[in-house]
């Protein structure tokens, strides 16, 4: 598979945005803010990733069911394989950060359609995300500074924090119920956010998508999480795409009138009706210094015809946030 360059990337980035630094009308939160906070709770590495600094590339195929027609027109649902690069990462801008660590991994996905048409899906392993809005998430970053006398953040700041910001009460006790996956392949990984799928006769379908491990959820027991060293992940998935494909099936669940549109904090109702539209197939992975994925910027608003964004506040703000991180790894800040 051809490697692309970083300014193609860029490119096919940066003109889907918009204006990189438009400041959210809603918070009065400019991108470069929470990008800075997030340097300043995890330090920077230049020419790296921001946040989910840490991770490994990956290289298969999507093929979509043309069942899901009936929702969405775009070509991801033909029925014919789709190239797709693929990136697993640990959350944070840390790239030590153990293995072990109670924090969110990510699946980032970019599928290549008919036509040089890319599509992104970024996701994480928990069902809801920790932030209702781009304050909330600027705030928990700020909250997280190290204090300088211990190298680690205030866990008063951190305590008063909590206390006033209930929207990120969900995912933080998801992670903390939750002992991290064996694998990336054994994880399961959500869209978070509500998205639209669109038909051919226009009719638009709210929708929430997840990745489901064929390979099932295998979580680190309490005594594993113990004895785990803290690069285990990485070579864990190569060694099992070894052994062979390593698949997901692509499951949406289906709107219906008074589920939560624009806020990935609260989730659906299990009842949902829920429909498997494709399934994701890993035939390869590789560290990711120097491998495809390393130059993608993995924003979540490129997207083909046949899927389109909701006005969620925190997946709109992802996409400048995105490019202003993407600037700096460029300029090798």
């Amino acid at each position: 598979m051809q490697k692309n360059t970083l300014s193609q990337y860029a490119l096919a980035g940066l003109l889907t945005l918009g204006t990189p630094l438009a400041i959210s009308a809603e918070n009065q939160v400019a991108p470069d803010q929470v990008v800075t906070a997030i340097e300043g709770a995890f330090g920077v590495t230049p020419g790296e990733r921001r946040n989910h600094i840490k991770g490994t590339c990956a290289v298969g195929e999507f093929v979509g069911s043309k069942d899901a027609a009936r929702y969405s027109r775009s070509a991801l649902f033909s029925g014919k394989p789709v190239p797709v690069i693929a990136r697993f990462s640990l959350s944070g801008g840390n790239p030590k950060a153990p293995d072990t660590a109670k924090s969110g991994r990510g699946m980032a996905l970019e599928f290549k359609l008919p036509g040089n048409q890319l599509h992104h899906i970024t996701m994480l392993n928990t069902p809801v995300f920790g932030a209702a809005s781009p304050q909330t998430f600027l705030d928990m970053m700020l909250a997280q500074q190290p204090d300088p006398a211990t190298g680690k953040p205030d866990p008063e700041k951190m305590k008063a924090f909590k206390a006033s910001h209930p929207d990120n009460l969900a995912q933080t006790q998801f992670l903390a119920n939750n002992n991290p996956p064996v694998s990336y392949a054994n994880s399961s990984y959500f869209g978070i956010h509500t998205f639209k799928f669109i038909n051919k006769k226009n009719k638009t379908t709210l929708v929430r998508w997840q990745f489901v491990p064929q390979d099932g959820e295998k979580r680190l027991s309490d005594e594993e999480l113990k004895a785990a060293g803290p690069n285990f992940l990485e070579q864990a998935l190569i060694s099992r795409v070894k052994q062979g494909q390593v698949r997901w099936d692509m499951v949406v669940s289906i709107g219906e009138a008074g589920d939560s549109e624009d806020n990935p904090t609260l989730a659906w109702p299990d009842e949902r009706k829920k429909v498997k539209v494709g399934t994701l197939a890993i035939n390869t992975a590789m560290p990711q210094k120097g491998a495809v994925c390393e130059p993608i910027n993995f924003d979540p608003l490129v997207m083909a015809d046949g899927i389109a964004p909701t006005n969620d506040p925190v997946l709109q703000f992802r996409s400048p946030a995105y490019a202003v991180s993407f600037a700096k790894r460029l300029g090798g800040l």
